[in-house]
């Protein structure tokens, strides 16, 4: 992924950005970069908010839908649209992708297009590398799709883009150092550090799902056993409801009801909504997630020291049924607790379009500053 803050843009718009030497000048990066000084913004932020009078597209690619939207520059969605993930098949991928950007572009003056997308992409930003839910393997997926549109297209991890949003326009605003989790089918997650995305030196970091957190355990679609993924994510609770449900145990009754006795049919969205309810059993499972979520940020916490946890994505309509067995499970396993400060653990404000406006708000940015 190319984010604006490395200095260049890939491929055919490589420019030396002059943009960074004024925003960030010198030896003062941090207090400019990553935080806003007043209601106007400094530094990163102020550059940001000046300038950008054009709309861009943000396309968010998940493993059953993609869902596009027409986003301006204070991060608001004007339209929008989706369609089904048709299989694996990756040229029909790209073909659904021009097709919504084609319906969306009517009647608006479209300055770019950022693509979202579950994997691990090269640091120029054209590749995806690797895919654990589609069958991406070494695609050149910018270079198609700006072929394809004639456009500036920029590609991005799906969850970097989650985080970029909720930093620019959601819960992570004011943070100069913030981790955002995002909790669906897997775990993504993704890093704003002074004003800028952490990507690590081959431009996969962040892939904080498959941290192994139980040596030995279920098998990961990554090909590892005991990724984090596995016990605290929306497959994760599923699964066991359906285990629970299929031994016929007398707590799992509600859960049969259901899904008429189909245990298969049980998701970890059914499990949601009947803890919502009040479903006992429900409550309990999203409590055992909810404490494999907080094991995990105790661990990130003691590598990344962030001053925030964002925690996005489908499995947070649960609200405080999960975050707050999260929080406690955090405090309890913080190394060094009560005698460091602690990072706070926050929803996301965005929602599920997170990661298109991402995409979209880092694809202007980035187009804007190589014009």
């Amino acid at each position: 992924m190319q984010t604006p803050t490395s200095g260049q843009q890939p491929g055919p718009y490589r420019r030396t950005a002059a943009w960074r030497r004024r925003a960030l000048g010198g030896g003062a990066a941090g207090a400019g970069a990553g935080q806003a000084a007043g209601p106007a913004g400094g530094g990163l932020r102020e550059h940001l908010r000046l300038g950008r009078k054009g709309l861009a597209i943000g396309v968010d690619i998940g493993g059953t839908k993609v869902a596009a939207g027409v986003v301006d520059a204070e991060g608001r969605i004007l339209a929008q649209a989706k369609r089904s993930t048709p299989g694996s098949d990756p040229r029909a991928v790209e073909q659904v992708i021009v097709e919504l950007v084609e319906e969306l572009g009517e009647g608006h003056r479209i300055w770019s297009v950022g693509i979202g997308a579950a994997g691990w992409m090269d640091l120029d930003g054209g590749t995806v590398l690797f895919s654990p839910h589609l069958a991406w393997r070494n695609e050149p997926l910018r270079d198609n799709l700006q072929r394809l549109l004639r456009r500036p297209v920029l590609l991005t991890n799906d969850a970097d883009a989650a985080g970029w949003a909720e930093w620019r326009f959601g819960a992570g605003q004011g943070q100069n150092r913030l981790v955002c989790i995002t909790l669906g089918t897997g775990i993504g997650g993704a890093m704003v550090m002074d004003g800028r995305l952490e990507r690590g030196r081959f431009g996969v970091a962040g892939e904080f799902g498959h941290q192994i957190i139980m040596p030995g355990g279920h098998r990961c679609e990554c090909g590892n056993r005991g990724c984090w993924e596995q016990y605290a994510s929306g497959n994760a609770l599923g699964r066991e409801a359906r285990e629970l449900a299929a031994a016929n145990s007398p707590v799992a009754q509600e859960l049969l009801k259901a899904v008429d006795g189909h245990v298969e049919r049980i998701t970890g969205v059914i499990v949601t909504e009947l803890a919502k309810a009040g479903d006992p059993t429900s409550r309990e499972l999203l409590e055992d997630v909810g404490e494999w979520l907080g094991l995990g940020l105790a661990n990130l916490a003691a590598a990344l020291d962030p001053g925030k946890f964002v925690i996005g994505g489908g499995l947070c309509d649960a609200g405080e049924l999960l975050v707050g067995p999260a929080r406690k499970a955090f405090a309890r396993n913080l190394t060094g607790r009560g005698f460091r400060p602690a990072a706070d653990i926050e929803l996301a404000a965005l929602g599920p379009n997170a990661g298109l406006i991402g995409a979209a708000d880092l694809s202007r940015v980035s187009s804007r500053m190589h014009s």
